[in-house]
């Protein structure tokens, strides 16, 4: 004990002389460790480079415009000439009529999209990963995913092919049963099913890539021992495939609620119309018509600041109920 403590005292001052040192160092030379260092790792910075310079120009340049959404903006008098506001822009888009529908369309839209698209994406996975036939898991993956690199405006006219109320596919076997053609793209009560249909349709085979990337990444050792104990398939799955991709699961979902005011512009942009209005418009489609065509962007820029806070907001919040209920999260 009396050597340790010798040690220790003697060590106790040396600590503190190199404190000391690194207290004094001067900022001058900090700058040239810390240039030496940039230098020597310098393929790494220069591999990162066009991802920070993405972001910068893309995402924190523009953080300055911003403060227009407090601005009643005017492009003649300028960013730093036109007259402070404050909130009144976000009071107009609250207090506005559309708010509540528009604010239940869009949360539908995404919660759909989520409670529905993430299971399938799982199933589709899990079966591929199970299959034993090489050339048929291809062959399935290969069609489920094809559809996520067709444009919104190419799948709009594969739909409206199948889907037409005069001679779209659907109606055509409608009608050979005796029924009447319904008009999918323009009904309310229909139009909304379409969009999750489609949606799902085009976005579950990519989806499905992450899912089965995960899979593949789980020891093949884990299931002959589960074999071997004599595990049945289903218990397989069930004990070593869904708690291997438990992860990418709680990561996806993460990502997904920070989005949930999304909506999806493009899609219903291409497939909306003004008799579903009621049940297609979303907060980013009323922002078009309303910042956009009508050049109010004060009040776009507004709304786009109140949808990063809730986004914000659900990323934390569903951090933590991740780091409890399931152990992992994103931060």
């Amino acid at each position: 004990m009396s050597r340790l403590a010798s040690e220790s005292s003697i060590q106790s001052p040396a600590r503190q002389l190199r404190a000391n040192e690194q207290a004094s160092m001067s900022l001058s030379e900090r700058a040239r460790r810390l240039a030496r260092a940039m230098w020597r790792h310098r393929w790494i910075y220069l591999l990162v480079s066009p991802t920070l310079i993405y972001y910068l120009v893309f995402k924190y340049i523009p953080l300055y415009n911003a403060q227009i959404a407090f601005k009643d903006f005017q492009p003649l008098l300028g960013i730093e000439g036109s007259p402070w506001i404050g909130l009144k822009n976000l009071e107009v888009f609250l207090q506005s009529i559309y708010f509540g529908q528009l604010m239940t369309n869009t949360i539908f839209f995404s919660g759909a999209r989520l409670i529905l698209g993430l299971p399938i994406a799982i199933c589709l996975a899990l079966m591929l990963h199970e299959t034993r036939f090489g050339f048929f898991r291809n062959l399935v993956q290969t069609v489920t995913y094809l559809p996520h690199f067709l444009s919104w405006v190419i799948m709009f006219g594969i739909l409206l092919m199948m889907l037409s109320p005069s001679e779209g596919l659907v109606n055509e076997v409608i009608k050979a049963f005796g029924g009447e053609p319904i008009a999918f793209l323009t009904s309310p009560g229909w139009f909304r099913q379409v969009v999750i249909g489609s949606d799902i349709w085009k976005e579950t085979g990519w989806s499905t890539i992450l899912y089965l990337a995960a899979l593949l990444s789980i020891s093949p050792e884990l299931y002959e021992a589960a074999a071997v104990d004599g595990a049945s398939r289903l218990q397989r799955v069930w004990h070593i495939s869904l708690p291997g991709i438990l992860p990418v699961i709680v990561l996806v979902t993460l990502l997904r609620l920070g989005n949930i005011l999304e909506g999806g512009f493009t899609q219903l942009f291409v497939l909306y119309s003004l008799p579903v209005y009621s049940v297609g418009d979303i907060i980013d489609t009323w922002v078009y018509r309303s910042g956009i065509l009508d050049f109010q962007f004060s009040l776009a820029t507004a709304v786009g600041l109140f949808k990063g806070m809730i986004g914000l907001i659900l990323i934390i919040v569903s951090n933590q109920v991740a780091k409890r209920l399931a152990g992992r999260n994103l931060y």
